[in-house]
């Protein structure tokens, strides 16, 4: 018998990160109260933190019965941060402020007033859903929505209470209290052995690979705990719609679950087709609009449950207009006594109507916090599923995993993990001597992912190996240095060039090359420290910068510019070229300065951390740092660049100081070996890359 693990109370595991989230909601109301006090609307827009200068266009009723606001630029000022460009951190699904934006700064006391609501669509304007009341005025005053508004990302404390309300119960939680699965969770137990024989298959997707199948027996046979480590385009998402319906299939009662809303609209819209009994909790604004039909906002209005809660509305509605016909008080106040009771019993109803859908679901899916609703209180499930589980903090895994008998945990340990902002991450990385060890339970990085494979080793764990996105040669690198050499290019995939789209491209040096490095080494490509006045308007102001003293290239965007439109000229559709890099101040020059994004509509630019789990045919990674002393902050990070480097399907070209970036890290190293090796080798001439 393997001896047990060191065990972790899970009580004092609780009372670490309570403190810790304090930390972490401390840290992110206090950066936004601080940005919100010192910098104007304009300020915030133009370093990607606000949209600024809009108006209300309009208003109506979405999805859920919410109040949506249509917010579009202010056509009389020019250029003053009223287009939304995808440059601002605000996205679809964020908490909002909609506020009154003044003259000078835009603080949140009473220099505007504001609602809050959930950003539903960003274009050319901005949709936010905010409460029904919203509508008529109610509370906020009729007059200001007709003024110049703007909008800010705000800290959702949602997110924290479902959090630690889920640790001060595990806290207070005596040991004859815990389950088989939280015993082996923190060592308590070592997980029941599985035998290779344990689960015989039928599978239902054929085209699963042998490393596909292998994960999906291993997690169908497993008691208590089982992680499936998908690097980059392994398909663990089909892989994972394979185990629920196999889990269907045994009568088992499944509850999905994701960190965002995108992770798991992923997997809603993957099910769908399989006409299950699937129903999708959440804000409607925040769901995709292919797996509305699925949300229990939409189910209430929509079904057989629903017909006698509608009936209820009717009678609201009828009592509500009789109202207005009724001057008598003592027939008033008789209309408002029975619209009192007409409320109750149509809350009771609505509840009734939830958990009739509810219960009669075989599959649940939700955000982690979304799993701490009212809705599945007291619902039973067999096993929970967490995907993107490497990305998750562990506070948020444990809302769904309290009562749980059995949990699947799939993700990649190996890329980002979870953004904390308590943490100073201006410290300079030590070089990486093992491979991204955890960082002990004290510490919100790590994961809950990560804190398994250390307790129980690799056990519990089936790496899917046969990856479906990069050619052989973007694939070879993150492969050998990151995943132990074990990933394997799918025929489809191993060779396809950009010269084989789908479309016209022409065949040059660049469409006919997988892989290409731009050396900037040598001075002529110095990276700078510019204040996001700098970047904005060319002055260099001596207050601090919003961008956090973030590092620019200047000399490097214009090398960007010049290859994506190479890329671009050859016949490669903008809209299927993505440029990425560590620094936002350089994406705020590349957007503002060079106006990358009105040069070449459709293409996007973006942080290689909010790349994450995303994709395009073309990546061109610009790595910024170039100086004497071979700095290069938080680009030490192996899990960034893993993440950098694996976004692109048939070509991806780097930027990139090798004498600088190569001192970073051994890792940084050798990867700079491997492009000089095996990369289309290029030494840039800043005179040529100039435009009239």
């Amino acid at each position: 018998m393997s001896p047990l693990p060191t065990p972790l109370s899970p009580s004092s595991f609780a009372t670490t990160q309570l403190s810790l989230l304090a930390a972490e909601l401390s840290a992110e109301t206090a950066a936004t109260g601080a940005l919100l006090a010192s910098h104007s609307p304009k300020r915030l827009a133009a370093a990607g933190l606000a949209v600024a200068n809009l108006v209300l266009k309009g208003r109506r009723t979405g999805v859920g019965g919410r109040t949506v606001l249509e917010l579009e630029g202010d056509g009389a000022v020019g250029g003053g941060g009223g287009t939304w460009d995808g440059q601002s951190g605000v996205g679809v699904g964020d908490v909002v402020g909609v506020r009154e934006q003044k003259q000078g700064r835009g603080g949140t006391g009473g220099e505007g007033r504001g609602v809050e609501g959930v950003v539903v669509r960003v274009g050319k304007g901005v949709e936010v859903a905010v409460g029904e009341g919203v509508a008529e005025g109610e509370g906020v005053g009729e007059g200001w929505l007709g003024g110049r508004l703007w909008v800010v990302k705000l800290a959702n404390e949602v997110t924290y209470k479902r959090m630690n309300w889920t640790m001060e119960k595990l806290e207070k939680m005596a040991e004859s209290e815990y389950t088989s699965l939280t015993r082996v969770l923190f060592g308590l137990d070592t997980p029941t052995p599985v035998s290779r024989d344990e689960a015989q298959v039928e599978f239902l997707d054929q085209t699963l690979n042998d490393s596909q199948r292998d994960a999906v027996r291993f997690a169908l046979a497993s008691r208590e705990v089982a992680l499936i480590h998908g690097p980059p385009g392994t398909g663990k998402t089909y892989t994972l719609i394979e185990l629920i319906l196999q889990f269907v299939q045994r009568k088992l009662r499944i509850l999905v679950c994701g960190p965002s809303n995108i992770s798991v609209d992923n997997i809603v819209e993957r099910l769908a087709p399989h006409k299950l009994p699937i129903i999708r909790l959440g804000h409607p604004a925040r769901l995709l609009p292919s797996v509305l039909s699925h949300s229990l906002d939409v189910l209430t209005q929509t079904s057989e449950a629903a017909a006698i809660v509608k009936d209820v509305r009717k009678e609201m509605d009828a009592k509500q207009a009789s109202i207005k016909k009724t001057r008598n008080g003592r027939e008033r106040k008789a209309i408002y006594n029975d619209m009192k009771d007409l409320r109750k019993e149509y809350r009771e109803r609505e509840k009734q109507c939830v958990t009739t859908l509810v219960s009669g679901s075989k599959v649940v899916l939700a955000t982690l916090h979304g799993a701490g609703g009212f809705q599945l209180r007291n619902e039973q499930f067999d096993v929970v599923i967490i995907d993107e589980a490497s990305q998750a903090l562990e506070a948020q895994c444990w809302i769904p995993l309290l009562a749980a008998k059995k949990v699947v945990l799939a993700g990649d340990h190996l890329q980002l993990p979870p953004t904390i902002k308590s943490l100073d991450h201006n410290i300079k990385p030590k070089p990486d001597k093992a491979k991204d060890k955890p960082k002990g339970a004290a510490s919100l990085e790590t994961t809950l992912f990560d804190r398994l494979l250390t307790l129980h080793g690799a056990s519990i764990k089936r790496m899917l190996t046969t990856q479906y996105r990069m050619h052989e040669k973007i694939m070879r690198f993150p492969s050998d240095a990151m995943y132990d050499s074990q990933l394997l290019a799918a025929p489809a995939v191993a060779t396809r060039l950009l010269t084989t789209l789908p479309y016209d491209v022409q065949a040059t040096d660049d469409t006919t090359e997988p892989l290409v490095f731009y050396d900037t080494q040598g001075g002529d490509f110095p990276e700078t420290t510019a204040p996001d006045d700098a970047i904005t308007t060319g002055k260099n102001p001596t207050k601090s910068s919003l961008l956090n003293d973030s590092k620019s290239n200047p000399a490097e965007a214009l090398l960007v510019r010049h290859h994506v439109r190479r890329l671009i000229d050859a016949g490669v559709k903008p809209e299927h070229v993505a440029v990425v890099t560590p620094y936002n101040a350089q994406l705020a020059y590349l957007a503002h300065e060079l106006r990358l994004r009105d040069r070449f509509p459709g293409l996007e630019l973006g942080s290689v951390d909010g790349f994450q789990g995303r994709e395009k045919e073309a990546v061109v990674v610009c790595l910024v740092r170039s100086n004497e002393d071979g700095e290069v902050g938080f680009l030490g990070e192996r899990r960034r660049l893993n993440v950098a480097m694996t976004r692109p399907k048939r070509h991806l070209c780097v930027i990139g100081d090798s004498e600088t970036v190569g001192k970073g890290s051994p890792f940084l190293k050798r990867w700079m070996l491997h492009l000089e090796a095996e990369a289309d080798l290029r030494y840039p001439d800043l005179a040529d890359l100039q435009e009239v």
